[in-house]
């Protein structure tokens, strides 16, 4: 008798949960996934057309994957449950869904944000939303753009969880042909890489619009490696994290790629458009611009000196153009500080 289905819902019908939907479908064929979406005529479309229109329109779908806008239904019997919503909407959300959520399920986080006004990461939240212990609560993050995943391009990831049986159960799960994970108990550091490499794109992207090259670009990739690794290790990450691809594997794809919601956005305010205009013209969240300044709150509280992320926030907050967050970086007054800090 062949085993019963994993049930998995997946909390998010926006690009990269329909991607990872389509990760799950193709990993194994047992794998029964629900894809859960705010809006009723759009989960119509992807049970019709087996595309979701709005975000991968074009990709096929899982013919056995299934569209809801219900959250208990999609939650009914659920080993795992997917959290791809944006950040600041998790909160309220996941308090709604919790009395659905079953006690046992692992809960994993795809978001790349931290939570404004507390700084907490999104597995942070997670936890204290559903009371849920370290051992149900994973994170996956990578170099993970979204349409190239639908796509079925080759790519790997990070799948990050203090348990290792539950990382190692949600590794197989998610292992296909042209997708691959690996796993690691560093949750801090993975989430810090996802939520700053955001931050550091949209700095990339500033810089793009403003006329700059490729110097411009490896400069800020390179220092912004080097913030990233300051914070998370002043808050408990672990080193080899950030070299590896949720760190620097991330950051590369996010900062370089036209697919790249952060790097768009930010090409945008390089050319000297408002963070409401962008915002305006965008159908999707960059997260960036909406944990910038929870950001600067984590590295003040651990007196880390984040100067991109600050020159970022700057512009995000209107007080200083792309141009002007350039002087700002040019001009810091020497210090001792070396290569490779």
């Amino acid at each position: 008798m062949s085993p019963a289905p994993t049930r998995v819902a997946v909390m998010g019908a926006g690009s990269w949960g329909t991607a990872f939907s389509v990760v799950l479908g193709d990993a194994a064929p047992s794998t029964s996934v629900t894809l859960w979406g705010r809006r009723p005529e759009l989960c119509a479309a992807v049970q019709s057309r087996r595309e979701n229109p709005d975000y991968l329109p074009g990709v096929r779908l899982p013919d056995a994957l299934t569209a809801t806008s219900d959250p208990a239904r999609a939650l009914d019997g659920a080993a795992v449950v997917v959290l791809a919503v944006p950040s600041q909407t998790l909160r309220a959300g996941l308090g709604q869904w919790a009395p659905h959520v079953p006690a046992d399920a692992v809960l994993v986080s795809l978001m790349k944000g931290l939570e404004r006004g507390t700084a907490r990461r999104m597995s942070e939240v997670v936890r204290e939303v559903t009371g849920a212990g370290p051992e149900r609560v994973a994170v996956v993050s990578g170099p993970n753009l979204a349409g190239e995943i639908a796509e079925r391009q080759p790519a790997a990831s990070v799948v990050a969880c203090a348990d290792a049986g539950a990382a190692l159960r949600l590794q197989a799960l998610t292992q296909t042909p042209w997708f691959r994970p690996y796993t690691t108990p560093d949750v801090v550091g993975v989430e810090l890489c996802g939520v700053v490499k955001n931050v550091i794109a949209l700095a990339c992207g500033m810089a793009k619009g403003l006329g700059y090259g490729d110097n411009t670009a490896a400069s800020l990739v390179t220092r912004g490696l080097a913030e990233t690794t300051r914070l998370g290790l002043a808050v408990g990450a672990l080193a080899p994290t950030f070299p590896g691809l949720a760190g620097l594997g991330d950051l590369v794809a996010t900062c370089a790629s036209p697919r790249s919601r952060n790097r768009t956005f930010g090409e945008q305010l390089g050319r000297g458009r408002s963070v409401a205009e962008v915002a305006g013209a965008t159908r999707q969240v960059a997260e960036g611009v909406t944990s910038c300044e929870s950001v600067l709150q984590l590295a003040r509280a651990h007196g880390v000196d984040m100067p991109i992320v600050e020159a970022v926030a700057a512009v995000v907050r209107g007080e200083a153009t792309a141009g002007e967050a350039t002087g700002m970086l040019m001009g810091r007054a020497a210090t001792a500080e070396h290569a490779h800090d």
